[in-house]
C-alpha cells in the first residue's frame, strides 16, 4: 500500500519470546511511523504485526491500545511505551539525567505545538480531509464502518485539538490555521537546532525523544497533503528531512521505498477494477443484511412495534338506535 509509511488504519502488535503483549494501533494515522512502533524498532522489541480493518476491535475502544495480561489495557502512546520499558526494551538506558530532563521538555513541546498543527492539517483542514484522510479511510473500512466512522473520528480529533489548545469554539478557518503553523514552525525550529549535525538527538543511539520526534515529523515528510504550508517548512530544514529518512531506510526499510501520492496503490485499485461485477454484488448484498439486521434489532427491542388496528362500530344504547334491516323485512 503506497500511504502505508504513515496512513495504517490498524495494527495488531503482538510482542514475541512468550510476553503477553499485544497492540492494536491507529495513532493519529500513523501506521509504523508512529511513536510505539518506533519506539519498538529502537529498543528491539521484538513486535510482530498483524493488519486489521475494523478499529472496534480494540480493547479499550480506541487506538492505540495495548493489552497485558497483568496489566489490562492502556491506549496511550505513553503508557504503550511505559509497559514495553517494564518488559525490559529501554531505549533511554543510557542517558544521563540532563538528557531525561530534555526528553520531558521536548515531548511536552511537540504535544502542545507540533500535534496540533498535525491534528488540525489531517483532520480538520476541510480540503486535506475530503481529499485524502476521509478518502482512505472510507476506502479502507469495512462496511458499513466506512459511512459513518471517518466522521465520528474527525468530530474527536476536532474535540481533542480544542481541549489542547484551550479553545472550545476552534473551527477551521485562516486565523486558526495561521495561529497553529506558527506555533508548530517554532517547535521545528527548535528541534533543528537541538540535532544539529548529529545522528540522533543524544548522539548514535536512538532514545524514545527520537521515537516521539520521529512520529510527528513522519506524516508531514511522507503524506502528500494537498493544503499543507507546514510542509513546505519542513522541507526547508535540511537536518530534520536527512534525520527521518536516515531513521526510515535503518529502522523501516519497507515503508521508505514505498510512496504516499494517492490513498490506495494502483495494484488495489486494479484488482477492485477487475472484480467489479462481484464487488458490487457483495455491496448490495451487505446493504440488504444490514438492513434486515436494523429492522430485526428495532423490533426485538422495541423501538418500533407493530400495532394492528380494528375498527369498532359506535353502538349506542338501545332505545336510540334505528329499525335494524330485519326489523323493516318483518314489518
Amino acid at each position: 500500500m503506497e500511504i502505508s509509511a504513515l496512513f495504517q488504519l490498524t495494527a495488531r502488535l503482538q510482542l514475541g519470546k512468550g510476553e503477553n503483549l499485544r497492540t492494536q494501533y491507529s495513532a493519529l494515522s500513523t501506521n509504523l511511523v508512529s511513536s510505539p512502533p518506533a519506539y519498538a524498532r529502537f529498543s528491539g522489541a521484538p513486535l510482530k504485526i498483524h493488519k486489521i480493518s475494523n478499529p472496534w476491535r480494540s480493547p479499550t475502544g480506541s487506538l492505540p491500545a495495548l493489552r497485558t495480561k497483568e496489566e489490562g489495557s492502556c491506549s496511550q502512546p505513553s503508557q504503550i511505551i511505559i509497559q514495553l520499558r517494564k518488559q525490559k526494551y529501554n531505549a533511554d538506558y543510557d542517558l544521563s539525567a540532563k538528557e531525561g530532563a530534555d526528553t520531558l521538555a521536548f515531548t511536552s513541546l511537540l504535544e502542545e505545538r507540533l500535534l496540533p498543527a498535525l491534528i488540525y492539517a489531517l483532520w480538520v483542514d476541510p480540503k486535506n480531509y475530503a481529499e485524502v484522510t476521509r478518502r482512505w479511510y472510507g476506502e479502507n473500512m469495512c462496511f458499513p464502518l466506512n459511512f459513518f466512522l471517518p466522521g465520528r473520528m474527525q468530530n474527536r480529533q476536532l474535540e481533542r485539538l480544542r481541549l489542547i489548545r484551550g479553545n472550545s469554539a476552534l473551527e477551521a478557518g485562516e486565523e486558526a490555521e495561521k495561529e497553529l503553523y506558527h506555533d508548530a514552525l517554532e517547535c521545528l525550529n527548535l528541534l533543528s537546532q537541538r540535532l544539529g549535525s548529529n545522528k540522533f538527538f543524544f548522539g548514535d543511539s536512538p532514545s524514545s525523544l527520537d521515537a516521539y520526534v520521529f512520529g510527528h515529523l513522519a506524516p508531514l515528510i511522507k503524506i502528500q497533503l494537498p493544503n499543507c504550508r507546514l510542509q513546505q517548512n519542513l522541507k526547508n530544514l535540511d537536518n530534520l528531512n536527512t534525520y527521518c529518512s536516515n531513521i526510515l531506510s535503518l529502522y523501516f526499510p519497507s515503508e521508505s521505498k514505498e510512496g504516499v501520492s494517492r490513498p490506495v496503490s494502483s495494484t488495489q485499485q486494479g484488482g477492485d477494477f477487475d472484480n467489479e461485477p462481484y464487488k458490487r454484488r457483495k455491496q448490495l448484498l451487505s446493504v440488504l443484511v444490514a438492513v434486515a439486521a436494523m429492522l430485526s434489532y428495532a423490533l426485538l427491542t422495541g423501538i418500533v412495534a407493530i400495532e394492528h388496528m380494528q375498527e369498532e362500530e359506535h353502538v349506542g344504547p338501545a332505545s336510540l338506535r334505528g329499525p335494524s334491516h330485519e326489523d323493516e323485512e318483518e314489518e
